[in-house]
């Protein structure tokens, strides 16, 4: 493949059919070395996916709600995608913290049941302040936050959909009071670090929600904390990650895991355009290969 004519397709959805803002400058620095970059809804029919080289998964966030369809996509694609599909699988169910967990990863303290024994396992944590979602989810869609027992947690409970396992969570206050960071990490070095904190009287750190992001710099433990989790990812079998996104909160003195996003994560590149430049290279060099 001649490096000056790669044709690249960015996998976005229809919440954002075009390239995201915050991958413009990305798409830039690719054009000026060489590699041609379309954005695909993921799941549009139209798409002639053979007629490109690679495809890099940049916001294709609706995939958690059209799971089985998006397994099938991957499956049937016969070109590579960035990250690779082998990771994108194990990263799409959030059931993957406990094998971090087993690897020795600080992460939330987390049990996984299916819907219909929800109920039964939230009856062994009264008075428990909890956050409940689906393994397979994103946006704090079909999440709940409360304390067990009181009624209106038991009526949001009563109401989640019935198809899906859930992670049932401590509530960990530090997410409000202190922030949620986010550390960013190409080819497996650190790249830069945002801190999200929700909008006032919340808990969700989603700009969708109000939340907001800003740029920060975590110290030398911080960000030996967030490569452990990567290096654990790779002791799963995973050593291919393109990209990352390490997020966690301080509690207690203790960086926490909260997820390791590898499919689709908002990287927070507006703030940092030589970090999308550095991604550019990098992916110029996988393509280039």
């Amino acid at each position: 493949m001649s490096v000056s004519n790669v044709r690249l397709a960015v996998a976005t959805s229809v919440i954002v059919p075009g390239i995201h803002p915050d991958d413009s400058h990305l798409m830039v620095s690719l054009q000026r070395l060489g590699v041609e970059s379309t954005a695909c809804v993921w799941n549009d029919p139209r798409v002639d996916w053979a007629a490109f080289d690679a495809v890099l998964i940049r916001s294709i966030w609706d995939y958690f709600k059209h799971y089985p369809a998006f397994r099938q996509w991957l499956d049937q694609l016969s070109i590579p995608t960035i990250n690779n599909k082998n990771l994108l699988r194990w990263n799409s169910d959030k059931s993957y913290l406990l094998d971090l967990a087993e690897q020795g990863v600080d992460i939330i303290p987390t049990l996984i049941t299916p819907a219909k024994k929800l109920q039964q396992m939230l009856a062994t944590m009264p008075a428990q302040e909890v956050v409940v979602k689906p393994t397979i989810s994103g946006t704090a869609w079909h999440t709940a936050r409360g304390v067990v027992g009181e009624t209106e947690f038991n009526r949001v409970i009563a109401q989640l959909p019935l198809e899906f396992d859930y992670l049932v969570q401590p509530y960990v206050p530090e997410v409000v009071s202190d922030g949620e960071w986010s550390l960013l990490f190409f080819d497996g070095e650190y790249s830069h670090a945002v801190i999200k904190k929700p909008a006032m009287g919340d808990y969700r750190v989603q700009s969708d929600f109000g939340g907001t992001a800003n740029p920060i710099k975590p110290d030398a433990s911080l960000i030996a904390s967030a490569k452990r989790a990567l290096a654990a990812a790779v002791a799963t079998g995973h050593a291919d990650i393109a990209y990352a996104r390490v997020d966690g909160v301080i509690s207690r003195g203790n960086f926490l895991l909260m997820e390791l996003e590898m499919i689709e994560p908002f990287l927070h590149l507006e703030a940092c355009p030589d970090a999308a430049e550095r991604f550019a290279s990098n992916l110029w060099k996988r393509l280039a290969a």
